[in-house]
């Protein structure tokens, strides 16, 4: 298997599935695509990626472009990963809070993008953004809750690959989570989350 992914520094998108891929414990080769130093031409992009956008998981003929099917895929192929919890409430949950992810926080994203190179610092964030920490927040409160922690649905699985990042962008920018409804579990599972040896590893690769 190869993934194709973005510069690890600031490639919320190519995190995701490479997140699943070391849980999962399969082995790939890793391509890596220099982003915002120098052009990445469509024709350079297109030699791995129908939609000219990365990540791309390679396996065999098969090529999937998207992130989250990508981590949908694995978790098909490789069920013994439990890429997703067994209890089908808790899964479907799980999937809700990514699909909900991969699609919105539009304002989160443009205005606090991932960046590991920079130095944590606190920033004021627009209405736009608080309310998008508040439904994460609460988000994230309601699954703990439900399924006793310490990940999302119990153990790690998908939905925390998709909420890593969002985890770094809150330790960049420095938001506090008690002011938007966070009792203490969010922040404890927000610092959970960059503590995992996954993530540790996605880090070190993109600071050197």
């Amino acid at each position: 298997m190869e993934l194709v992914i973005g510069t690890k520094l600031w490639s919320t998108w190519s995190m995701r599935p490479w997140l699943a891929l070391k849980h999962a414990g399969v082995p790939f080769k890793e391509t890596l695509i220099t982003l915002r130093q120098g052009e990445v031409t469509d024709a350079e992009l297109a030699q791995h990626s129908p939609s000219k956008l990365i990540p791309v998981l390679k396996d065999g003929d098969l090529v999937v472009w998207d992130s989250l099917a990508i981590c949908e895929y694995l978790a098909d192929k490789f069920p013994e990963a439990k890429l997703w919890p067994a209890d089908p409430v808790l899964r479907a949950l799980g999937r809700a809070a990514a699909s909900e992810m991969h699609a919105g926080f539009q304002a989160l994203r443009s205005e606090c993008p991932m960046a590991l190179e920079e130095t944590p610092r606190q920033v004021e964030l627009s209405d736009a953004v608080q309310k998008n920490v508040r439904r994460i927040v609460a988000c994230w409160s309601q699954l703990l809750a439900r399924s006793g922690g310490p990940f999302l649905l119990g153990d790690w699985s998908i939905a925390d690959a998709f909420y890593t990042p969002v985890a770094t962008r809150f330790r960049t920018y420095g938001v506090d989570l008690a002011a938007h409804g966070d009792t203490g579990a969010a922040a404890a599972y927000c610092a959970r989350l960059l503590e995992t040896p996954v993530y540790l590893e996605w880090e070190r690769g993109a600071l050197a």
